[in-house]
């Protein structure tokens, strides 16, 4: 192609990073708000629960049997509260992610949306001649003056939130499979391995169906954004972006996942080797390498996320000229005798050479000054040539 989408996007990604900071910006103040929330809601509940005297004393026998006992006794009747708690508290923390999310891709969509029409607008003009160009910063001009991105907001928060009811559908589904695996593995002939693979299956084509339900409700934030369209419009924009320019958006998203896979892998041998000393470091050390790992690994896929994402604005704002496969050179047939140049065959008799030169003889003399030569005849009755 005249220009790589990946390419680019992990240069926007790199050269602007305002982006990635407003990715991490809005993504850790939902995680930060969702923890927080948990630790409250579970401290608080369990400081509503009644402690007998006979339940401590079963606590402290460490008997996992009479621990167990204990446990249920004190959480008998309460689970209906903590369910409620629950409900509530993943709505509200539903409402601050949507929010969150909206507002940092109108600012994350914007900027890139501007950069590559930038550079993409100058890559154009490069590759059509100067003609116009003048005309192009024109048309620019206009059309950040008329951007849509302030009126996307509604868009935006539908569109969150029909993500927020396919993650709630994806649970569902893995309840359902694994009520489904339990039938594999009645009570009378328990048999957990084969549970186990008839559950394998179906979590995996849940996950799919959630994954690309998820990603295609992403890409069409992009077009909510751009274009100012409604929630329907964008998704119908993302399904033709991806039908029409199918492998530059496969080779950004795979370019971009096996980057985030080698990060993984990365970060869990590191945990690995922390969790490792364990035994040798005093456990605050390990704990405190461990969530600075951690928080590494976040800000790494944040980054890449932003990468991919500039990776899709610079596919679906390039034109169809700068994504077209370059031309590869012609060589033309193989040139046949007829066709060569004709050989040089003749030969100049006025230059001196050896073998006209006879035996014996002095040979030219050249004058002392090495301007001009003189010839010697030869004798009469020889030849002039061998």
């Amino acid at each position: 192609m005249a220009i790589s989408p990946t390419a680019e996007g992990f240069r926007a990604a790199f050269r602007q990073p305002s982006l990635t900071l407003a990715e991490i910006t809005w993504r850790w103040v939902a995680g930060a708000t969702a923890a927080l929330l948990f630790f409250f809601g579970l401290f608080e509940y369990l400081d509503s629960l009644p402690l007998t005297s006979g339940e401590l004393l079963f606590l402290r026998t460490r008997q996992p049997l009479l621990v167990s006992r204990a446990l249920e006794h004190i959480l008998r009747g309460s689970m209906g509260r903590a369910v409620a708690a629950a409900m509530i508290a993943v709505v509200l923390v539903g409402l601050v992610w949507m929010i969150a999310a909206s507002l940092g891709r109108v600012v994350t969509v914007r900027s890139l949306v501007e950069h590559f029409r930038s550079r993409l607008g100058s890559e154009k003009d490069r590759a059509a001649g100067s003609d116009a160009s003048h005309e192009a910063e024109g048309a620019d001009e206009a059309q950040a003056e008329n951007y849509p991105g302030k009126a996307a907001m509604p868009a935006l928060i539908r569109l969150n939130l029909l993500r927020a009811i396919v993650a709630i559908a994806a649970v569902i589904g893995f309840v359902g499979a694994a009520i489904l695996a339990g039938f594999a593995s009645p009570v009378s002939d328990p048999q957990p391995g084969l549970a186990f693979l008839v559950f394998l299956p179906l979590a995996a084509l849940v996950g799919l169906a959630w994954y690309g339900l998820n990603w295609m409700l992403s890409l069409a934030l992009l077009f909510a954004v751009r274009d100012g369209e409604p929630a329907l419009n964008a998704i119908v924009a993302a399904v033709a972006l991806c039908r029409e320019r199918t492998g530059a958006v496969l080779a950004v998203s795979v370019w971009t996942g096996l980057a985030h896979l080698v990060v993984f892998f990365a970060a869990t041998s590191v945990v690995g080797m922390a969790l490792g000393f364990g035994q040798v470091l005093p456990w605050r050390i390990v704990v405190l390498g461990v969530s600075f790992v951690t928080l590494v690994y976040f800000a790494l896929v944040d980054w890449l996320y932003t990468a991919r994402l500039a990776g899709y604005v610079c596919i679906a704002e390039a034109p169809e000229e700068l994504l077209k496969p370059a031309p590869l050179p012609v060589y033309g047939p193989p040139m046949t005798a007829a066709q060569a140049p004709p050989l040089a065959t003749t030969i100049d008799r006025d230059e001196v050479i050896l073998s006209d030169v006879p035996v014996g003889s002095p040979g030219p003399s050249v004058d002392r000054d090495g301007v001009g030569s003189r010839e010697i005849s030869p004798p009469a009755g020889e030849s002039a040539g061998v």
